[in-house]
């Protein structure tokens, strides 16, 4: 049985719900699980293109459309559209960046239409849909110029992101902005339990796949694929794993037959890298009970899960509920935050963070942070993580710790490292954003 691609217009309207759901405050991870799996790698797609290049879609639509449609699926599909048409105008002209989904215009157009005849709710904003397209299509010059100064239209991140950026970074946040709409590169790390980055880069290239190589166990899959067809997916070879968060776990420099925390832990990436340096007596937690069953199967994969590994559903915040008064002689603490340095991952982040969610989620990581300590042995040490480029997140954070605790001495560690793209002279530089803190407990 031959298996055909989907028709753009379904593709289209598919990606159409999922912007529409991150509109009213759902995940996009969550929200394309409810679309049907056929449907499910173009909706991806698109929607990924889509949320980072929101900005501009808001922009044009608010230009082009009087008065908002009631129907927020077809809000979203006029802005989705939109963005498209742009990319397929500029590709037209010789121009586009790769990763972007090139259609030819009057394609385009006419599929964008069709989308609204696929659902009976739709059927009536078919004119519409048309009118403004083709709009756009014969004032694209003005409509741009208009938007030069637009901050969101012109960076594709909420305008308090940007200026929150402008005050940390004076230097650097056109570049972290850039980075961030920038499609990810697909990083693994190599479980050296079960194999070698020479093994496994000659499993892939037997593929077809080349590889660029980071370190004794990060490399580049420089074509990516589905996770699953990789060769060594199944039989655990290695791990999805930015290259940004594959220091945490070196960092703590854990030794067999330490007793170690990993606080918050799902989807399990540091706690699985853990188990692979030393054979270490681990406890793992998380608030979520749901993403503790994927951080168990991730380890079974890798064949990491051993008697000496102890998962709890926990709030790393509450000891009182989970902590056995023995201490540790290690935490990893890669507490919740706004996630604003993985956002080129997770491109519908930055539209559902509220500025209010900076100073929110910095509070709750005073609060981890403060518990977590005295659950720390004398002499251990306590690694805070954020995948946060907020300084209130980062250096204000681990400042503020280091002066309310007399008995922390802070270790040398990254500190902040900001989203960057490696280059040809400099291939260990593609990376997320993330901070780092080191510190030690005196006896």
């Amino acid at each position: 049985m031959t298996n055909h691609a989907p028709a753009l217009s379904d593709s289209l309207v598919a990606a159409a719900h999922v912007l529409a759901d991150v509109e009213n405050g759902r995940s996009m991870t969550e929200a394309i699980t409810h679309i049907p799996s056929e449907l499910r790698p173009s909706t991806q797609a698109l929607a990924f293109y889509a949320m980072r290049h929101w900005g501009l879609a808001k922009g044009l639509t608010g230009l082009l459309v009087q008065r908002a449609p009631p129907n927020a699926v077809v809000s979203a599909l006029l802005g989705l559209s939109l963005v498209l048409l742009e990319a397929a105008l500029q590709a037209a002209k010789g121009a586009s960046m790769p990763g972007t989904p090139l259609y030819a215009v009057h394609t385009l157009v006419d599929q964008s239409v069709a989308a609204t005849q696929t659902q009976r709710d739709l059927m009536s904003y078919q004119g519409m849909v048309n009118a403004v397209l083709r709009r756009f299509q014969r004032e694209r010059d003005q409509l741009l110029a208009k938007l030069s100064t637009n901050l969101e239209a012109r960076y594709n991140h909420p305008s308090w992101w940007v200026h929150r950026l402008r005050r940390a970074y004076p230097d650097q946040w056109q570049s972290i902005l850039d980075v961030a709409n920038t499609p990810p590169p697909l990083t693994l790390r190599v479980n050296r339990r079960r194999a070698t980055v020479a093994s496994a880069v000659d499993a892939l290239t037997k593929q077809g796949l080349t590889c660029t190589l980071l370190d004794d166990f990060g490399l580049i899959v420089d074509q990516p694929r589905a996770i699953t067809s990789l060769a060594g997916y199944q039989e655990g070879w290695w791990s999805v794993q930015d290259a940004g968060a594959q220091l945490a776990a070196r960092l703590l420099d854990v030794k067999d037959g330490m007793r170690v925390l990993d606080a918050c832990a799902a989807p399990g990436g540091k706690a699985a890298h853990l188990l692979e340096l030393a054979a270490i007596e681990l406890t793992a937690i998380d608030v979520d009970g749901a993403r503790l069953e994927r951080v168990q199967h991730n380890l079974k994969r890798l064949g990491l899960s051993t008697p000496a590994l102890h998962l709890k559903a926990a709030d790393a915040s509450k000891t009182n509920t989970w902590w056995d008064k023995k201490p540790f002689d290690a935490i990893l603490a890669d507490v919740p935050c706004t996630a604003s340095g993985i956002v080129r991952r997770h491109p519908d982040i930055r539209w559902l963070r509220q500025e209010k969610d900076i100073d929110r989620m910095a509070k709750l990581q005073r609060e981890i942070l403060n518990q977590l300590w005295q659950t720390l042995a004398p002499g251990g040490k306590l690694l805070l993580v954020t995948c946060s480029v907020f300084p209130q997140e980062g250096e204000l954070l681990a400042a503020e710790f280091a002066t309310q605790h007399e008995d922390a001495v802070r270790l040398p560690a990254p500190g902040q490292l900001l989203p960057v793209i490696r280059t040809v002279d400099n291939i260990q530089t593609d990376h997320d954003g993330f901070f780092y803190a080191l510190f030690s407990r005196n006896a």
